[in-house]
């Protein structure tokens, strides 16, 4: 008898633990139960923002769904049924990563189904779609649209971002990983969204060789168009999450990081893009970020909206399996733009808004200065402006574990003392002035630092020590212009 997958899904929600777990967010996408990892498909439909996500609710065993949440104000998160399952030969192994497109009254899932032949261990990497008209009913299309990868490329070939071109034909980036064990990513077109051509691999022609053998897989790639704020010139922005990458420099500490490119695609060939790249996140905990797709209904002067997973490839073994049977969460929503050709990501959440804060005290006090509207919290937002004689610490909760410092030029931060496994002790240069804009989001277990009004950002996940409530700052600096919001 086939196993019914919804079913057992739904069983293993039922009897979670995870609404009960102190350390469980109230503003970030988190998984009902079980496991969750890369965002996908994520579409605003008609005033309602959808975020689907890899899932494994009966974690550790692997059968991997797409569940879905959905929210007005991108704050507030309800949880739906899962929305793709593993329940057919193409995605037996996994309903991978992938995106979403509204194609006239219907809007279209795209995903990568994995097989796994038990005996052989040969791998299938199909590309596949499920349409829905209501975002409520998920209908399968079997068997795959794309049936296999081109010659000359392995069977790491996945993470479909599809999207409408300016003439009007469909295109599809994917990330592979050629036979020579080098990552790339390729190109398709279609007029049809079932009939799909191969253009051929993305080239860098001013590059200078520098992503010709940039690691040994490219993941999740995404492309989004930025106009930049100095110069109001318009840009295409690569991002990908290139495995096997350690250059000789500071930061790529994370198993794999997550990295983004600023050109101009033309056909297949991605021009103007010198061969530098950037981390988007020089954190302990980002991978796989995803732009959030736009519909008809989609107002025009809307934001570019990524959301990250928040978590790494062989990091499950956290406090939440413990306490609360779940593990992992997303980042915040970011809204994204360039500035003097630099990414930058500001916190975008309509349902959490800024308002003017008091500090108590003075951070060069001896008890240094709380926010008073944060007393007792553990769940909010904060931003102040800081002028440094010496360092600034941030101190969330009472001996929490979690030591943030801020100086002229960097920016420390200390997980050693938390309950969190991975995060060990991160240093970050910083740029001049990045240090003078500081805004912190702190969501129970996880937190986010966000520097020079989005040009540097750094996310980890932070499960403190006791309650964790409130927030102080201590030590040599002049805090102003304080705005803060609690959550809780």
């Amino acid at each position: 008898m086939a196993e019914d997958f919804l079913a057992s899904a739904l069983a293993a929600e039922a009897s979670s633990r995870a609404l009960q777990d102190p350390d469980y967010p109230l503003f970030h996408v988190a998984p009902p139960v079980g496991r969750l990892n890369d965002p996908n498909g994520l579409i605003e439909v008609g005033g309602t923002f959808h975020a689907f996500f890899q899932y494994t609710p009966e974690h550790p065993r692997r059968l991997v769904y797409w569940g879905h949440a959905s929210s007005a104000d991108l704050t507030h998160w309800n949880y739906h049924a899962p929305a793709i399952l593993p329940d057919t030969h193409q995605d037996a192994n996994g309903a991978y990563s992938g995106t979403a497109i509204e194609v006239g009254e219907r809007v279209e899932l795209w995903y990568t189904g994995n097989y796994k032949d038990a005996e052989t261990g040969e791998r299938e990497a199909t590309q596949c779609v499920v349409t829905t008209t209501d975002m409520e009913h998920f209908d399968k299309q079997v068997p795959p649209v794309i049936s296999r990868q081109p010659e000359g490329y392995t069977a790491h070939f996945r993470d479909p971002q599809v999207w409408r071109d300016m003439d009007g034909s469909y295109r599809m980036l994917l990330g592979v990983q050629r036979e020579n064990l080098t990552g790339a990513a390729l190109l398709y077109r279609s007029t049809d969204l079932r009939a799909w051509e191969c253009e051929g691999e993305m080239t860098f022609p001013d590059a200078g060789g520098t992503f010709d053998a940039f690691g040994y897989m490219w993941e999740c790639p995404n492309l989004v168009r930025l106009v930049d704020e100095a110069t109001g010139d318009a840009h295409d922005v690569l991002i990908f999450c290139p495995q096997g990458v350690s250059p000789q420099r500071e930061g790529f500490e994370n198993i794999f990081p997550c990295v983004a490119i600023v050109g101009q695609l033309v056909g297949t060939e991605f021009r103007g893009a010198s061969g530098s790249f950037e981390e988007l996140d020089r954190g302990t905990e980002f991978y796989a970020p995803q732009i959030m797709a736009r519909s008809a209904s989609s107002s025009p002067d809307a934001p570019t909206i990524l959301l990250g997973w928040a978590g790494n490839a062989s990091e499950d073994d956290q406090p939440s399996i413990g306490t609360g049977g779940w593990v992992h969460c997303f980042t915040a929503p970011r809204a994204l733009s360039l500035r003097n050709g630099r990414v930058i990501a500001r916190p975008y959440l309509p349902g959490l808004v800024l308002a003017p804060a008091t500090l108590d005290g003075e951070p060069g006090d001896e008890a240094g200065a709380s926010v008073a509207e944060l007393a007792g919290s553990r769940s909010w937002r904060l931003a102040f402006d800081a002028s440094y004689e010496g360092a600034l610490s941030v101190n969330i909760g009472e001996e929490s574990g979690l030591a943030i410092t801020l100086e002229e030029g960097r920016l420390t931060v200390d997980l050693t003392g938390t309950r969190y496994p991975h995060g060990g002790h991160r240093v970050v240069t910083l740029d001049p002035g990045e240090a003078g804009r500081v805004e912190i989001l702190h969501d129970r277990s996880i937190t986010e630092i966000y520097l020079g009004d989005g040009s540097r950002v750094f996310t980890t996940r932070s499960f403190l020590l006791g309650e964790g409530a409130g927030v102080t700052l201590t030590g040599g600096a002049s805090v102003t212009k304080v705005s803060a919001v609690r959550a809780d």
